[in-house]
C-alpha cells in the first residue's frame, strides 16, 4: 500500500523559503507522475507543480521561477523548494503521486506566510 508522509511546513516571513518534503512508501517513484497542489482559506485545491516521467516539470504561473520540483529516487522521496514566499502562498500543501492510473495523497503540511 502506498503512503506519502510529508514534511517541512511551518511559518515563515514573506520573502523567505521553505523546502517540503514527501516520503512515499509501498513502491519507488521510478514510474510516478508526482506532484504539489495548495488549498489555501476558502479556495479550491490547485495544482502548484508537477513533475512528469522524463523528469518535465510544470508549475502554475502563480509560482513559476519560485517554487521548484525535485525527486529524489534513492530516498524514494520529492521535495518542493519554495522562495521568495508570498503571503498569497499561505495554504495547506498536499503531495500526489499518480501510480497506474491511481491518485495517492500525502495528509497536508500547512505553510503560512506572514506579511
Amino acid at each position: 500500500q502506498v503512503q506519502l508522509v510529508e514534511s517541512g511546513g511551518g511559518l515563515v516571513q514573506a520573502g523567505g523559503s521553505l523546502r517540503l518534503s514527501c516520503a512515499a512508501s509501498g513502491g519507488n517513484l521510478n514510474t510516478d507522475v508526482m506532484g504539489w497542489y495548495r488549498q489555501g482559506p476558502g479556495k479550491q485545491r490547485e495544482l502548484v507543480a508537477l513533475l512528469r516521467r522524463g523528469g518535465i516539470a510544470d508549475y502554475a504561473d502563480s509560482v513559476k521561477g519560485r517554487f521548484t520540483i525535485t525527486r529524489d529516487n534513492a530516498k524514494n522521496t520529492f521535495y518542493l523548494q519554495m522562495n521568495s514566499l508570498k503571503s498569497e502562498d499561505t495554504a495547506v500543501y498536499y503531495c500526489n503521486i499518480l501510480r497506474w492510473g491511481i491518485h495517492y495523497w500525502g495528509q497536508g503540511t500547512q505553510v503560512t506566510v506572514s506579511s
